[in-house]
């Protein structure tokens, strides 16, 4: 399944417009990557059953103490997905997406939780499962990734979240590591999407149904259209936040937004999640600049 070419233009309208807008203005987009690190990092990682909180995250994360006792591997799983994140950022345009580069990922992943693990694939009598679907044999992991990274990089006519989206689905089938493959998944989407230019995404946890039913559909169909989906909504919605700050629009709750323009919330909310308007999130709360006029 490919993107439709009316989604194709809306996404190539946003980028160039982030493209021109984003000049001169590094800076305030370094500040909305640093302050958006905590949210990234808690829903990953609620994805996976982390039991902390977005606020324990960004407490972990700034060094402060939190009023509960969490484990040591839930501290270390959150500062070392930031960590990666961060290096993701800075390092994306050195080249593309290898081998080398997914196993210095996964080392510093598991850093100081599994380290017995940490940056190398499955070994003869290390089998995983996910639900029902059984992984493939260790012994098959090495070359089923070599071909799944050669497919993506020689590919050079496929639309890239179409690629992207194969790409994850593929990665998670393989499922290479005995810990720790649905983060690297994630943040291999966002060096992808970095590589191209654009902002990082979040895949969030109370939207993991979907996520979970495009591995099924993956599974029994070989479809990626429900993972396109979720890939390019998210697309959507971070360049939606990105461009609404760069223009210096004021940003208000989409909540008072209604209020003030006399519309029912619950419609409004229907457009933010088909990002037919302009809104994003920030701590689970979706907002839209104040200014923004809905066409008629």
């Amino acid at each position: 399944m490919a993107i439709s070419n009316k989604i194709k233009e809306k996404i190539q309208l946003l980028k160039n417009e982030y493209e021109t807008l984003r000049l001169g203005k590094e800076s305030l987009l370094t500040l909305i990557d640093e302050n958006e690190m905590p949210e990234s990092t808690y829903n990953s990682n609620a994805i996976e059953n982390s039991t902390l909180t977005l606020k324990e995250t960004e407490k972990i994360l700034l060094d402060m103490e939190i009023s509960r006792e969490v484990s040591l591997r839930e501290v270390f799983e959150a500062k070392n997905l930031a960590q990666v994140m961060s290096y993701i950022k800075t390092k994306s345009q050195e080249s593309d997406i290898n081998k080398e580069l997914i196993l210095f990922f996964h080392k510093m992943l598991l850093n100081n939780i599994k380290d017995s693990f940490a940056g190398r694939f499955r070994k003869t009598g290390e089998y995983v499962r996910v639900g029902n679907h059984i992984a493939p044999a260790p012994e098959h992991v090495e070359s089923m990734i070599h071909s799944l990274i050669s497919e993506y990089t020689s590919d050079l006519s496929g639309y890239f979240i179409d690629k992207i989206a194969k790409f994850h689905l593929s990665f998670e089938t393989i499922h290479p590591f005995v810990d720790g493959n649905g983060r690297i998944g994630r943040v291999i989407i966002c060096f992808q999407l970095q590589r191209l230019g654009l902002p990082m995404i979040i895949i969030r946890d109370k939207e993991k149904g979907k996520y979970y039913d495009s591995f099924d559909e993956f599974k029994n169909s070989k479809s990626t259209k429900i993972m396109e989906k979720v890939i390019y909504l998210a697309v959507m919605e971070s360049l939606h936040k990105r461009i609404t700050y760069l223009k210096g629009d004021k940003i208000i709750n989409v909540s008072d937004y209604a209020k003030n323009t006399n519309r029912i919330l619950a419609s409004l909310l229907n457009s933010a999640r088909s990002q037919n308007i302009p809104a994003f999130r920030e701590r689970g709360v979706w907002k839209i600049g104040e200014n923004y006029k809905i066409k008629k």
